[in-house]
């Protein structure tokens, strides 16, 4: 569902355009090494939103120390004696981590083997997802090893989104785009839409890390950190709103755009909706906070493609061969 979602708004290479564009010579063409690197990066981006939803999972169910140790857990590959549900949350995010690593490896191995057919900063990129990736995993062994110190899980969010993002990024950008120079007036206000949902992201990182609202209601402590995320929702929906709004007036937007201003205000009410339920049920519904967060997410990844495609509307079209160096 998530990938026939992606590939309806992005859109697909044409098979006719693919055909014409293919050398008579057995060799790979440039678009057919653009489209392997863009499809295996959309099912990395797909790979990393499912592995931040059980990561989700894994902090709501307590399952974060569930195995003691790192990488291994209970000093075994699978632990069959000690496997429960907190167990299996944690083995399994682990899992799913070393599966995204690996095709990250083979993200970024492709990348360079086939950079004489790619764009110059496409291997690049794809060496930035690699240090993401590597880096990710660091953060992920430090949070057990440093007793899921709030810092660092914190870290470990906000790596997890950029890492996504820039693979949403690497994806987008070598699909067929054709600009209608309309977008121009969206560039500042759908950066800045993108910059405070991922701060706010940060700030949902930090409340949940330090279990500020349990914390809060019960205590009266970590009172300021749960009230810096409810009053960051005002200035990301103002700037989600308010672009939104001023990309439907622009009568002649392209439909991919169109297309995603509507996630965007699906998702932007979906997930003040979740907000507002899990303080109302004071998070005792795991699947509603992991809705929430996963909810959050979906938006941050529209923005990127939205933003993505606004600063795209005012660069000439070329072919994907053409954007070879």
């Amino acid at each position: 569902m998530t990938e026939s979602l992606f590939s309806s708004i992005a859109g697909k290479p044409p098979l006719i355009q693919e055909n014409q564009c293919r050398p008579s010579s057995p060799s790979v063409s440039p678009i057919d090494s653009s489209a392997q690197i863009s499809k295996l990066a959309q099912h990395l981006a797909i790979a990393t939103f499912v592995l931040m939803a059980i990561g989700s999972a894994t902090r709501v169910m307590n399952a974060g120390l569930a195995c003691p140790d790192w990488p291994l857990c209970y000093g075994q590959l699978i632990p069959q004696n000690q496997m429960n549900l907190q167990v299996f949350l944690e083995w399994f995010h682990r899992l799913d981590a070393s599966l995204v690593g690996f095709g990250t490896i083979v993200l970024t191995g492709l990348g360079w083997w086939k950079r004489q057919e790619l764009p110059r900063w496409v291997p690049w990129m794809c060496s930035l997802c690699l240090f993401l990736v590597v880096f990710q995993g660091i953060l992920g062994g430090l949070t057990v090893t440093q007793l899921l110190r709030f810092d660092i899980v914190t870290a470990h969010l906000g790596t997890a989104l950029l890492f996504f993002s820039t693979l949403l990024t690497l994806s987008l950008l070598l699909r067929p785009y054709n600009p209608l120079a309309t977008a121009y007036p969206l560039k500042l206000i759908s950066f800045a839409a993108l910059l405070l949902v991922y701060a706010q992201s940060l700030l949902g990182g930090v409340v949940a890390s330090r279990w500020a609202l349990h914390q809060c209601l019960g205590g009266s402590q970590l009172c300021a950190v749960m009230n810096s995320h409810v009053i960051g929702v005002f200035p990301a929906t103002i700037a989600c709103l308010g672009l939104v709004i001023w990309a439907k007036r622009i009568p002649s937007l392209s439909i991919v755009l169109r297309r995603l201003s509507v996630g965007i205000v699906g998702a932007l009410l979906t997930q003040i909706a979740l907000g507002i339920l899990a303080y109302k049920l004071h998070l005792q519904i795991e699947p509603l906070t992991v809705a929430h967060q996963s909810v959050g997410a979906i938006l941050l990844g529209l923005l990127v493609a939205f933003t993505l495609f606004v600063y795209r509307d005012a660069v000439p079209s070329a072919p994907i061969s053409g954007m070879v160096e």
